[in-house]
């Protein structure tokens, strides 16, 4: 008899693990997660809002290559610009879908402090199936799964030779098991990061939905996290650090769901995810504190706009060696027009300037105080 999964067993949902073995670790990303979220708080305004629309951007099209589903980032940017009063010139107008994803993460992470119940959740699920179709296939959307079909089941592998990953709840558990899960969420005190690891696995356990039970499960992360941060804008991508290891997700996830109650190895991954998340979010940070000390320092520096995307590229991490030519392809503009630009820039000190001719290159000539 094959071993039963966790939601089988009689300890059923009384997740469990070893505290002291993750206790340094937790010690060490919560230090470093609040001195993130603290130095964010210290940028300008406009950096701030910029950095953050950059990270929801990266969450809302990683979380859906997850599934498989490749969301347009510049769609995805003019939702999040537009619903938040920003700028939003020049980007393309949105899909439905895409802006249903939205619509989910942003009430969960800028209305982290509402209550989380069954109306929301399935708000959420209606917002990301705005056509009650899921690609080329009929679902029930805005309400419980209902299993017609059959038990709710992860599977993989050609048909007649599927493998079967995991199995969820039957149907008529899953009310019970939502409200089960809501109740703990809003009430139990733990710590707040291990309480987002574990709150996702506990959603993705009783795959509550005919579909987007992943992406509400990761929303349901970031609200947890956004919890824990006391802040509704997002500097760092959990979404993004799972996409890059989405195939140990998936084994981590079958793991667990296959093994004990004890959760100790799927929240030692969760939080080393959580550990590359903030890692990545410090490197743009340092990349937008120099921005920063850039503009404060040339603000009386009249450059175009062609001139500020280059000279912004360069600051961020420029891939090559600018030459004219290139600057004229970024840019769009003629060779005259980038030869005009770049030269201004090396006259005012911004760039400098090596090599004869069509093979010179330059370079941004400007020593940073956070380097």
């Amino acid at each position: 008899m094959s071993q039963p999964y966790a939601h089988q067993t009689d300890d059923w949902p009384n997740y469990r693990w070893n505290g002291e073995a993750l206790a340094a670790e937790l010690a060490s990303l919560n230090f470093r997660r609040g001195r993130l979220v603290s130095a964010m708080a210290n940028l300008g305004f406009e950096l701030r809002q910029e950095t953050s629309l950059r990270v929801l951007v990266q969450d809302v099209t990683k979380s859906s290559e997850i599934e498989g589903e490749l969301l347009d980032a510049a769609q995805v940017r003019s939702s999040i610009a537009r619903k938040l009063g920003m700028d939003f010139a020049g980007l393309p107008t949105p899909e439905r879908r895409v802006d249903g994803v939205v619509e989910m993460m942003l009430d969960a992470t800028r209305r982290y402090s509402v209550t989380l119940d069954e109306n929301r959740i399935l708000g959420w699920h209606a917002a990301l199936f705005p056509t009650g179709w899921s690609g080329l296939s009929k679902i029930q959307v805005g309400s419980w799964r209902t299993d017609e079909d059959g038990p709710m089941q992860v599977v993989s592998g050609p048909l007649g030779k599927e493998r079967v990953h995991f199995e969820a709840p039957a149907a008529h558990r899953v009310p019970h098991e939502i409200a089960r899960f809501l109740n703990w969420f809003e009430t139990e005190q733990m710590d707040p990061v291990l309480k987002a690891g574990l709150a996702h696995l506990w959603f993705v356990t009783i795959h509550p939905l005919d579909d987007g039970n992943g992406r509400v499960g990761r929303a349901i992360m970031d609200m947890a996290l956004a919890r824990a941060d006391g802040s509704e804008q997002r500097f760092y991508s959990m979404s993004a650090q799972i996409q890059a290891d989405k195939n140990a997700y998936y084994d981590i996830l079958e793991k667990t769901q296959k093994s004990s109650m004890d959760v100790t190895h799927w929240l030692h991954w969760f939080l080393a995810k959580l550990d590359r998340a903030i890692t990545a979010a410090e490197g743009v940070l340092e990349t937008v504190r120099r921005k920063q000390e850039f503009w404060d320092t040339h603000r009386d520096s009249s450059l175009n706009e062609r001139q500020t995307k280059i000279v912004n590229m360069l600051i961020e991490g420029f891939d090559g060696k600018l030459q004219s030519a290139k600057y004229g392809k970024i840019a769009k503009c003629s060779h005259d027009t980038a030869l005009r630009d770049l030269a201004d820039l090396v006259s005012k000190g911004i760039l400098g300037a090596e090599g004869a001719a069509r093979a010179t290159h330059y370079f941004l000539n400007v020593k940073f105080r956070s380097s």
